[in-house]
């Protein structure tokens, strides 16, 4: 049985050991746990203001992570949007269960508009994106205190309201 949950402490080696591989093995990012501040400290970094941080968990094992980071002025990014390889796909729909707690919480954080940056690698997740109302956008179209990552190069907005 797949459950939603929001982060806490007991899961952050759960969301290290289930982020890091994809990144590298099977996408081929050659990037580290320490090349990722916000992983070393999801509580801090994610967890406050109209952020959160949730994980998918089958029994006990972390399959599935995505994160909320507050821009500010309503608005929101969507971050580390990850599913270990044997959990996506229609037959156990974690990146949409996922995707709608997110969306759930920024609607009742009353939050305008979610952003979000990808790599041209992830065409399976431009799909998925844009298939739940994600539009793409401009990199002028960001607010200006959108971070990003530097294999970012497409972007995305979507109004949850």
């Amino acid at each position: 049985m797949l459950r939603i949950s929001i982060f806490a402490a007991e899961h952050a080696a759960g969301v290290a050991a289930l982020i890091l591989p994809i990144q590298r093995e099977e996408f081929g990012i050659p990037i580290t746990l320490a090349d990722q501040p916000d992983l070393s400290d999801i509580t801090g970094f994610y967890q406050r203001g109209t952020g959160n941080f949730w994980v998918a968990l089958h029994e006990s094992v972390v399959v599935g992570s995505i994160a909320l980071l507050d821009l500010g002025n309503g608005r929101g990014a969507l971050r580390k949007m990850f599913v270990a390889p044997a959990f996506r796909g229609r037959e156990h729909d974690t990146a949409k269960l996922l995707l709608d707690e997110l969306i759930a919480w920024s609607r009742a954080h009353e939050l305008s508009e979610i952003f979000l940056g990808t790599t041209a690698k992830f065409v399976a997740a431009h799909r998925f994106y844009e298939k739940h109302g994600f539009r793409e956008i401009t990199r002028a179209e960001l607010p200006e205190n959108f971070q990003f990552m530097a294999v970012d190069t497409k972007f995305y907005r979507l109004s949850p309201t």
